[in-house]
């Protein structure tokens, strides 16, 4: 059984969250500056086995799409294109960021270390990641 992989996709950077393999814990993989994220995800299912991506879908709070739909769609895509042996299945982020945000407030993170955008979009994808998993169950 192949991995599980959350990708909290942004216009600059997207983070990334993975389940072990046995798809039980969701953990904060790394962040990705967008340009190099298929050759990023390239390699690493190179190394590790990845049988499902979970790609976030941006919606407004009546249910709409948000503006974001305008880049994660071309990139799922292309995900398809470049993977097609490997599912890709679509997960509300709405809220996401901000629960992510309030995590690291929760953890006692200091105010210079809650400024790094990169962990909110890992943290984010983990929170994506692990709202899938309990669906699944």
């Amino acid at each position: 059984m192949g991995r599980i992989m959350a990708i909290d996709y942004g216009k600059v950077r997207t983070g990334l969250a993975v389940t072990d393999p046995v798809r039980i814990i969701a953990t904060a993989l790394t962040t990705v500056e967008t340009p190099a994220l298929l050759p990023y995800l390239k390699d690493y299912c190179a190394r590790e086995e990845v049988d499902l991506f979970v790609v976030g879908e941006a919606k407004r709070m009546d249910g709409s799409p948000s503006e974001s739909m305008q880049y994660i769609e071309p990139f799922v895509a292309e995900l398809r294109k470049t993977f097609p042996d490997k599912e890709v299945a679509r997960i509300d982020e709405r809220f996401t960021s901000k629960m992510a945000f309030q995590t690291m407030i929760d953890s006692g993170l200091k105010k210079k270390d809650r400024r790094n955008k990169g962990m909110v979009d890992q943290i984010a994808a983990t929170i994506m990641l692990q709202d899938f998993l309990k669906r699944e169950k």
